[in-house]
């Protein structure tokens, strides 16, 4: 009988050594595939990555990414199209993504921990203040860096982004990861078979994000989504997630007290971030901003409407230009 039940508990553990073998694998690969893009930012507790692109003297705009991403998804989709217009551009890999170290580990879940990061790289840069441009989960933290470093922030672009109040059930997870949300089952699940069933859902889960528009060809490499895969980057993704709607409700009550020139946009038609429940709330909720309805338009308009989030930044950066011509740099029409 003893015998007969250590059986599954016997199955479990070679699979899990199956999954912590086949996920080094990954790691390997993909990081070889996929190595560091852009110069380091020392910050501390660790550095931060970067990819950069335009004009040293231009403008400054930082993009930060959305989960399961890293710098080169908002670089490839507009950062590319800002540099051609004479911005300089700087990507961050948010801390766990990409290259960029976990910088105070599961507490980095919370955008302040990530706005303190990215403030202390932007001082170590030299930067500021600054156009910050946050994409979906990054809205959260664009906002944060908003409300604690407000020397910092010229003006915000927010796109698609996840700023207000949610239930946990909202959150996009894959299924796998709702099975075991406890944070030490989600440590062995992103160390074993979490790698792999990751990469089998990959190729979905491009497509279904870029609904209703087809994805972009070519996506997936130019914006490395595989370095998601690698089981550090899989577990910050996770508690990211996990931790967003305690974090929302947290800084939500906040956003009266923004006094930073802000443009929201958002596609009508994104079924990942909804617009009614998030862009236009939160554009109500931030004092003067102005709020951009995309009709047809779904989640990844980095991408699907790099050419008019380029011109609201460049509509943004004129306006901030006339009000503190100090700011100065022109830009390219």
């Amino acid at each position: 009988m003893i015998t007969i039940l250590a059986l599954p508990f016997a199955a479990a553990g070679l699979v899990l050594v199956a999954g912590a073998a086949a996920s080094l694998v990954i790691a390997l690969r993909v990081g070889a595939e996929y190595p560091p893009a852009g110069p380091f930012v020392d910050v501390t507790g660790g550095r931060l990555a970067t990819i950069q692109a335009g004009p040293a003297d231009g403008p400054p705009i930082i993009l930060l990414h959305g989960a399961s991403a890293n710098a080169s998804d908002p670089m490839e989709g507009v950062g590319r199209r800002l540099a051609e217009k004479g911005f300089r551009v700087i990507a961050f890999d948010r801390p766990g993504f990409g290259w960029s170290d976990r910088i105070a580990g599961g507490a980095a879940a919370a955008p302040a921990v990530q706005a303190r990061a990215i403030s202390e790289a932007l001082e170590r840069l030299r930067l500021g203040p600054v156009l910050v441009f946050g994409h979906s989960w990054a809205g959260a933290l664009a906002l944060a860096l908003a409300l604690d470093h407000p020397a910092q922030v010229a003006g915000l672009v927010l796109a698609a982004p996840v700023a207000m109040p949610m239930p946990p059930r909202m959150l996009a997870l894959p299924w796998y990861w709702r099975l075991a949300l406890r944070p030490p089952v989600a440590w062995i699940l992103s160390r074993t078979i979490g790698p792999p069933l990751a990469r089998s859902y990959l190729s979905e889960a491009a497509r279904r994000v870029f609904l209703p528009q087809p994805e972009t060809p070519g996506y997936p490499e130019a914006a490395r989504a595989a370095l998601v895969l690698r089981p550090g980057t899989l577990l910050a993704n996770v508690q990211d997630l996990i931790g967003l709607p305690a974090a929302l409700a947290a800084q939500s009550p906040r956003y009266g007290q923004l006094h930073v020139p802000t443009v929201v946009i958002s596609g009508e038609a994104d079924p990942i971030v909804r617009s009614d429940t998030q862009a236009v709330p939160l554009a109500k909720a931030i004092p003067g901003a102005r709020l951009v309805l995309l009709p047809g338009t779904g989640h990844m308009l980095q991408y699907v409407a790099s050419e008019r989030l380029t011109e609201e930044v460049v509509r943004l950066w004129d306006a901030l230009s006339a009000a503190r011509p100090a700011l100065a740099p022109a830009v390219a029409r």
